[in-house]
């Protein structure tokens, strides 16, 4: 993060980091906070980082500021709720039509996949295992976890972010149950009607693309599953991956900024769900603010909504989604969508 950006930042924040000095002691400034909050995710790189790369503490945070553990615990915590509270707006907004169409543009001219929304996976982030939980944040990596959902365009931004699933869960299962499921399910999130894909008289849905763990929807495409597949699904099998693997380039950038990734994070859960959420805001505007990516229009679903109740949807697919799939990997084969180099 530059300092351009670090003072950009700060000036959005910096009234609610404030706090009033006693007759007995100076309160740590808002400046002084930011810096603690960001040091615990590794954002700066200075002579100091070569100890904390190896993955810092709260703790060592404390003794490297001569605060009290207590007390960077605290900053740490509370400017992660600021970064949420008050950025959520700005760096994740609610999405509208036009953000839609402007990432389903860029997936087709940088990845060469039409009618794209995004590209959804799941990432789970290692934890202390909580007390009392018994085997819910237990995972199939054998470490406890939260899972952070995400659905990413086409730049490596985050779209819309789902935090605090268990470890124990499938990403599909997370999925079903999120916001972000439901959204789309009942069709709350102002994704376009069907359009024609380029070049052609073929109506098909604009949907977001996934690996195996995910249902197969009209919305949410799947690769076919198999070893012993024919060539055209073969071939929408790569396109399909091609488009995809933009979700794991932006977990890779977040881990390799984001030092808390790199260690197991002892943390209630209930504030570790506020550091991965801050870390993906803070991903979003360090990105949009030196220009590496546009300024898209982004949403996160953990924001209390009226769509809290709705039913999460079946994991069966019907056979429009079986069409859709259809539809899209005949026109990756045909004159008209195919790629040289598939």
């Amino acid at each position: 993060m530059s300092e351009a950006c670090f003072n950009s930042l700060l000036s959005k924040i910096h009234p609610y980091l404030k706090k009033q000095d006693t007759t007995f002691r100076l309160a740590v400034t808002p400046r002084e906070r930011l810096v603690v909050c960001l040091r615990y995710f590794h954002l700066f790189v200075d002579k100091i980082s070569l100890y904390l790369a190896t993955g810092d503490t709260q703790k060592t945070i404390a003794f490297s500021y001569r605060l009290g553990v207590s007390t960077a615990h605290q900053i740490v915590h509370e400017t992660c709720r600021v970064i949420t509270e008050k950025l959520i707006d700005d760096a994740m907004p609610k999405p509208t039509e036009d953000m839609w169409k402007k990432i389903a543009n860029d997936f087709y001219t940088k990845w060469n996949f039409p009618l794209c929304l995004g590209a959804l996976d799941g990432k789970h982030v290692t934890i202390q295992a909580p007390a009392n939980s018994g085997s819910l944040y237990y995972n199939y990596k054998k470490t406890f976890s939260i899972v952070l959902l995400a659905l990413v365009d086409s730049h490596g931004n985050f779209t819309a972010v789902d935090v605090g699933s268990f470890g124990k869960n499938s990403d599909g299962g997370i999925f079903a149950k999120s916001r972000l499921g439901v959204f789309l399910e009942h069709n709350k999130l102002s994704v376009p009607a069907d359009t024609y894909l380029p070049g052609t008289n073929q109506l098909a849905p604009y949907v977001i693309v996934g690996d195996e763990a995910f249902p197969l929807k009209t919305y949410l495409l799947r690769p076919y599953p198999g070893q012993d597949l024919d060539e055209s699904k073969r071939v929408y099998n790569y396109r399909l991956s091609r488009a995809r693997r933009t979700s794991e380039n932006c977990f890779g950038m977040l881990t390799s900024w984001c030092r808390m990734y790199h260690r197991t994070i002892h943390a209630n859960p209930k504030n570790v769900d506020r550091m991965i959420l801050a870390s993906c805001i803070l991903h979003n505007y360090k990105r949009r603010f030196h220009g590496i990516t546009p300024n898209y229009r982004a949403t996160s679903m953990d924001e209390p909504s009226v769509l809290n109740n709705l039913p999460a949807q079946g994991g069966n697919a019907c056979k429009n989604a079986f069409s859709t799939r259809e539809t899209f990997k005949n026109y990756f084969n045909s004159t008209i969508g195919a790629v040289p180099w598939q």
